[in-house]
């Protein structure tokens, strides 16, 4: 072979890597998951204060361009349905490549069950691995989430799995994905209006531990380890639900390993009062998400302690974007954001009044 004949076959074999690449970010299940990591590679390099990781309570529950435009703060969620906390050091990762936050939230209530338990639906492993961007950081992703080593192949090359989805090619909100990067408008919150009441979170007093299933307990202290080593900042939080008494004495066992490295943790179930959160109006699905009553509520009280904590203190979140150029985006999702916020409400309360409840899915 000679060299322009080897230039040929090598420019061939990237042009089609590079093809398959993209067309497989095209071919990605979309919905708000994907939409919401779309929307973070989208986000303007170092822009980002805080990156919150957790599972699907935290784009309904935490009103991100409320916190921009009532403090000047730009938190983004990378969440996903039932995130695995195998997967939650690979996302500081992958954060890590784009932005440099001031402050990592992690949300917690996951870290309460067993890992096999999280096994049976394979999209709280791939709603994880199949919405980064291809590197090496999203192959240690896979290794670690992925035991099988025969399933791995078609989780490193999801467009396997996805290869069914060609009519997403000729779709505008799919497309605009071919480079894994669409800005989006509420920076990665979801506004939701559905009521379903609930039970109060189970009361427990904080010396009333039972220990964390061992697999989680490690993936704990591996990430703390990794925060440490990489000299960064965070906060653990477990958001307002109806948590079970195993749940509530799991968390406080899990909230002794957070402070024993030097860690902030903030149980807001103890603080519901405090925000004024109703359980029986502003819950969307009958005790695990909120909806934008309960979410607006949960939101004002997130500010005042990361005002107190953090952005008073000097010790992170000081900087106010609002009126910098860079961060017009934001103004537009803030302005956005009131105009559906106060539409939401008004959903919400029109729900109450006429007793029209979430009406939950099942198998049957």
């Amino acid at each position: 072979m000679t060299k322009k004949q080897l230039l040929r076959a090598t420019i061939f074999i990237l042009l089609i890597a590079w093809m398959t690449v993209h067309l497989t970010y095209i071919l990605r299940t979309n919905g708000p998951v994907k939409d919401r990591f779309v929307g973070f590679y989208a986000e303007k390099r170092d822009t980002i204060d805080a990156v919150l990781i957790g599972s699907s309570p935290v784009p309904a529950c935490f009103a991100t361009p409320k916190i921009y435009g009532d403090l000047g703060v730009t938190v983004y969620p990378l969440s996903s349905n039932m995130q695995r906390p195998v997967g939650t050091k690979y996302l500081v990762e992958e954060s890590l490549k784009t932005q440099n936050p001031d402050l990592f939230i992690f949300e917690m209530r996951m870290w309460t069950a067993e890992d096999a338990n999280l096994l049976g639906n394979m999209a709280h492993t791939r709603e994880v691995t199949d919405n980064m961007k291809y590197s090496l950081n999203r192959i240690n992703a896979i290794n670690a989430m992925v035991d099988d080593k025969d399933e791995r192949i078609t989780y490193y090359f999801d467009i396997f799995k996805y290869h069914s989805n060609w009519k997403t090619l000729f779709m505008w909100s799919q497309f605009r994905t071919l480079f894994y990067k669409y800005p989006s408008d509420l920076k990665g919150h979801i506004i939701e209006t559905d009521v379903g009441p609930a039970d109060l979170p189970a009361s427990v007093p904080e010396d009333v531990k039972e220990p964390l299933p061992a697999e989680q307990e490690a993936y704990l202290r591996d990430l703390l380890n990794y925060l440490k080593e990489k000299d960064l900042k965070a906060l653990f939080i477990v958001s307002p639900y109806s948590a079970k008494e195993d749940e509530q004495k799991k968390l406080n066992y899990l909230a002794d390993i957070i402070e024993e490295y030097g860690y902030d943790y903030l149980d807001m179930n103890r603080y519901i009062d405090e925000m004024d959160l109703d359980f029986q109006t502003d819950i969307r699905d009958y005790g695990t998400h909120t909806n934008i009553v309960g979410a607006e509520k949960i939101t004002n009280w997130f500010e005042n302690y990361l005002k107190e904590h953090y952005i008073d203190t000097g010790i992170a979140l000081t900087q106010d974007h609002r009126g910098d150029r860079k961060y017009t985006s934001w103004d537009k999702a803030f302005d956005k954001w009131t105009g559906e916020a106060a539409e939401g409400k008004e959903k919400v309360q029109q729900n109450i009044e006429s007793g029209t409840f979430y009406e939950l899915v099942t198998d049957d």
